[in-house]
């Protein structure tokens, strides 16, 4: 009950018994009372459900639902990682401890030679993370930047929930259990889920609900710079956390708005002046505060414009709206194998009863203009969510609109099968509406209808509820690298060389890395870059190809020791002299760790063992060269 419904106008009742509580001129009940003997107990102050502990309550519903889907990450941070799929977790691990490096020692933000030395990384280009990270410095450096993972990974999920659920409640709805179900479906969806093994900076979306609500307010603001002005800053943070989920929400936010003004063309007149001064005011701020980390991702060194062929057609299936996501109650990783591009992108996957819900939504609530806006901006975006091909359990039927949109600017950085994260937010925001609808009825039935409502959302919900994910196992630190062993060898500009080198498959050694905050350099690793090295080139996965890489990797997965030639060699020893190694570092338990021996011996001559490492010493390389 809140405050306002316990306001009492009249005066107390001068009858009402000695003790009992009074109602004071502001409507609260207080248990003061002047006729109360002295030394006799005043009477217990009823306990109240108010609006801020209702908040409370739901935020701790959510922090606790994201625990318990990071619970088994938790139960060995830097020993377990997600199942099938490991790079990604290493990768902003390393992207983690380089945050600690620019607090600490004044590192440039936006480009590093820690890894792919000696030709380095765009790390604009790449989602570095700063605006996760560098908060998360004092967590990385007293636990590591595996614990920060996870920790981002569970407040990201919490984060956006809450999120939501604070927008809805105080701007959209008015029943804090409709904002609760909306803030929860945006924060632990399918998509959620599915992202949550891998991408926090993906699933970190808790300012987009401030950005479209500020957005919004622009339509009728009275003070369209000031708000311009704070739109730009969330836009500013956001940029730093993740810029295609910025991007998806300025279409978003367009389309939307498109929709609504269309049906209602008579609020234009009021609304494009207070629109047009706020945003071109954050359009000049943000573009003003982002204007050289811009020009480093586009045009500095290691820039590259557009995506590597093997995501830029990553679409969904039609089958997949109707399918429960992998992380789910009611999932199934095997019959969602073809349904998405990976388990890492289950971005459409709403299940049966929750698409017919919303179909169900849209037409009973559809003389509203906002439910109809938001059907159509989330039809808009499902329909691009399927790519290039649109299929059918896999099979092709006919070429998708994403066809005449790759190749347009900024569109061509887009990976399509993420557009369903649009869709999820507006599936959760027509849950809210229709919650709220369905509780402020005022039928003779009103008991059977919300009886209904709530029946109507556990089936749609409970098969897609949230379950822990799936992990595995991986590799330590070596105790070489923990014990700062490798300092006696590994100078400034000088790299230190695991085998296999690190590529997008093999990501171990961007975790030893980032374990010592990127104390030392390592060649190649898991990255966007130009195709062949030159800055404005397509992308591509990892640096240029190279020999020694390639030979190493494919013995780690045959076993078999290759015959090398003396060609074979220079071409080896030309690639360690390129990337000025030091020493050559092949863990003890490496898959195939003795064939591997046995091949980098034919290059460098007789390796030793130190701690739990074969190590081959081969700074005379450069020495010789020079």
């Amino acid at each position: 009950m809140t405050s306002a419904e316990t306001r009492v106008d009249s005066p107390p009742d001068a009858d009402a018994p000695t003790g009992s509580p009074r109602v004071t001129d502001a409507g609260r009940i207080s248990d003061a009372d002047p006729d109360r003997e002295p030394g006799r107990p005043a009477a217990r102050r009823r306990w109240r459900w108010t609006p801020r502990r209702q908040d409370l309550a739901v935020h701790g519903a959510f922090l606790l639902a994201a625990v318990w889907v990071t619970s088994r990450i938790w139960a060995d941070p830097a020993g377990r990682v997600a199942t099938l799929y490991s790079s990604d977790p290493a990768q902003v691990q390393f992207f983690l401890a380089h945050s600690v490096r620019v607090v600490l020692h004044g590192e440039f933000p936006f480009y590093t030679e820690q890894f792919n030395y000696p030709d380095g990384v765009n790390l604009m280009a790449n989602t570095a993370i700063l605006a996760l990270g560098i908060p998360m410095v004092p967590v990385t450096l007293l636990f590591g930047p595996a614990v920060s993972f996870v920790a981002l990974v569970t407040l990201g999920l919490a984060g956006t929930a809450a999120a939501w659920y604070h927008v809805l409640s105080r701007h959209v709805v008015r029943t804090r259990l409709a904002a609760a179900v909306g803030g929860w479906f945006c924060g632990f969806s399918p998509a959620m889920l599915a992202h949550a093994n891998w991408h926090p900076n993906i699933i970190s979306q808790f300012l987009l609900p401030f950005i479209v609500w500020r957005v919004l307010v622009l339509t009728r603001s009275t003070r369209p710079v000031r708000d311009g002005a704070l739109l730009a800053l969330l836009v500013t943070a956001q940029a730093f956390i993740n810029e295609e989920i910025l991007l998806f929400t300025a279409l978003a936010c367009g389309v939307f708005l498109a929709a609504g003004l269309a049906q209602r063309p008579a609020l234009w007149a009021s609304a494009w002046r207070p629109l047009g001064t706020g945003l071109a005011v954050c359009a000049a701020l943000a573009g003003a505060l982002l204007a050289y980390p811009l020009w480093v991702q586009f045009a500095g060194p290691m820039a590259y414009h557009g995506l590597s062929d093997t995501v830029r057609d990553y679409g969904n299936d039609i089958a997949a709206f109707f399918a429960p996501g992998s992380a789910t109650l009611g999932g199934n990783e095997r019959a969602n194998v073809n349904l998405a591009p990976n388990y890492s992108e289950e971005n459409a996957f709403f299940g049966w009863t929750l698409s017919l819900l919303a179909v169900g939504i849209v037409v009973w609530l559809r003389r509203e203009v906002v439910v109809r806006a938001l059907a159509v901006t989330g039809l808009c975006f499902a329909v691009l969510s399927l790519g290039e091909r649109v299929s059918w359990w896999d099979r092709d039927l006919v070429t998708g609109p994403w066809e005449l949109l790759v190749r347009l600017p900024l569109l061509d950085a887009v990976v399509p099968t993420r557009f369903g994260l649009i869709t999820t937010v507006v599936i959760g925001v027509l849950l809210a509406l229709a919650v709220e609808r369905a509780w402020s009825l005022r039928t003779a039935e009103r008991r059977t209808v919300r009886t209904l409502a709530v029946a109507g959302l556990v089936a749609a919900l409970l098969p897609i509820a949230p379950m822990p994910l799936q992990v595995t196992t991986r590799p330590a630190v070596p105790r070489f690298i923990t014990a700062d062993r490798w300092r006696e060898y590994v100078g400034p500009d000088q790299t230190l060389v695991p085998v296999p080198p690190p590529s997008m498959g093999n990501t171990h050694a961007m975790r030893w890395a980032a374990s010592t905050n990127l104390d030392f350099k390592i060649p190649g690793g898991y990255f966007l870059a130009p195709r062949n090295g030159v800055t404005g080139d397509p992308g591509r996965f990892g640096g240029r190809p190279s020999g020694i890489g390639e030979l190493l990797e494919e013995v780690a997965t045959t076993g078999r020791t290759p015959k090398l030639d003396d060609r074979q060699r220079r071409r080896c020893l030309d690639e360690l002299r390129h990337w000025w190694a030091a020493i050559v570092v092949l863990p003890l338990d490496q898959q195939n760790a003795e064939p591997l021996r046995r091949t980098v011996e034919q290059l460098v001559g007789p390796g030793r063992q130190e701690l739990d490492v074969w190590l081959w010493d081969v700074r005379t390389l450069n020495e010789r060269s020079a």
